[in-house]
């Protein structure tokens, strides 16, 4: 008999509460803590709260979900389940993983957690197939494997507004930053797998989008069996600038006639720490 699974992940993916709904799936969300204060995204801390607050100096601090959160959802939802796959954010960018693996240990293989090291839109993405999967009639542990499997067959670049914020989070030194600074270049990053590295930098926004477009396409020739529609969605992500992610979204549309695609901000726990006026394209292979 087919087991009825529950797929969860975490705001981190984009989804939000309403959005989780009519998917069928369930979003754990992400805490913050903003000048002692917790906030829980898209509950209690809306994107515009947010980027008030964040432009205001105040300090914003991410958090993973507390233990309690993580066990009341499982408790909950195996009430009316057979099992349920997790899917949080990368285990290279938070603990909450590893957290959510150990927690799991107690559940006799009821709670599969899955580490396919996969963020905003492409974590998104991972909820959608689990979905899929589930209805296809694969049990937890088969989905679970299923996308760790997967896990390299996605692809995001990011194109940087400002390196203010990766500097207040140390993660580029202050020189670095006040060079770019200077120079006015807009950084584009990229996440493969569980790392953020930096990919190029540009000198407009214009030509980031372009290096941007380029690489994507590369990485869909070369790694993902090919730029088609039949074969990879494609996702948009922003921070704060709306106007700028959907005048980009006709831009590819351009490159890529036919794909499907989708265009969600990117989620706060992000946000935090590359600040707004970011602009990025990411890339899944679809799942046969």
């Amino acid at each position: 008999m087919k087991k009825k699974i529950a797929i969860v992940t975490d705001s981190n993916s984009g989804i939000t509460q309403s959005a989780a709904k009519g998917y069928g799936i369930y979003v754990l969300p992400m805490p913050f803590m903003i000048n002692e204060e917790t906030f829980y995204e898209d509950i209690t801390l809306s994107q515009d709260a947010f980027y008030e607050k964040l432009e205001s100096g105040v300090n914003v601090v991410t958090s993973q979900p507390s233990p309690e959160s993580v066990l009341e959802l499982w408790d909950g939802l195996l009430k009316e389940y057979d099992e349920i796959v997790h899917i949080p954010m990368s285990s290279g960018l938070s603990g909450s993983c590893q957290s959510a693996v150990m927690l799991s240990a107690d559940y006799d293989g009821r709670v599969q957690v899955v580490n396919n090291q996969r963020i905003s839109v492409t974590q998104r993405q991972s909820a959608l197939d689990a979905k899929l999967l589930a209805e296809r009639g694969m049990d937890a542990a088969q989905i679970k494997d299923f996308l760790e499997k997967d896990k390299f067959n996605s692809s995001i670049y990011i194109m940087l507004d400002t390196l203010y914020y990766l500097k207040k989070g140390g993660r580029i030194t202050p020189a670095a930053a006040a060079i770019g600074t200077m120079l006015r270049l807009k950084p584009v990053l990229q996440i493969q797998g569980e790392k953020l590295d930096a990919f190029a930098k540009a000198r407009t926004a214009n030509q980031g989008k372009a290096i941007m477009i380029n690489a994507i396409r590369n990485d869909m020739e070369t790694r993902f069996g090919g730029a088609r529609a039949d074969n990879i969605w494609l996702e948009v992500a922003y921070t704060k600038n709306t106007d700028t992610a959907e005048q980009f979204v006709e831009e590819l549309k351009k490159e890529f006639v036919g794909f499907d695609m989708v265009c969600n901000p990117l989620s706060l726990s992000v946000a935090c720490h590359i600040g707004p006026g970011a602009l990025a394209v990411a890339c899944c292979k679809k799942i046969r």
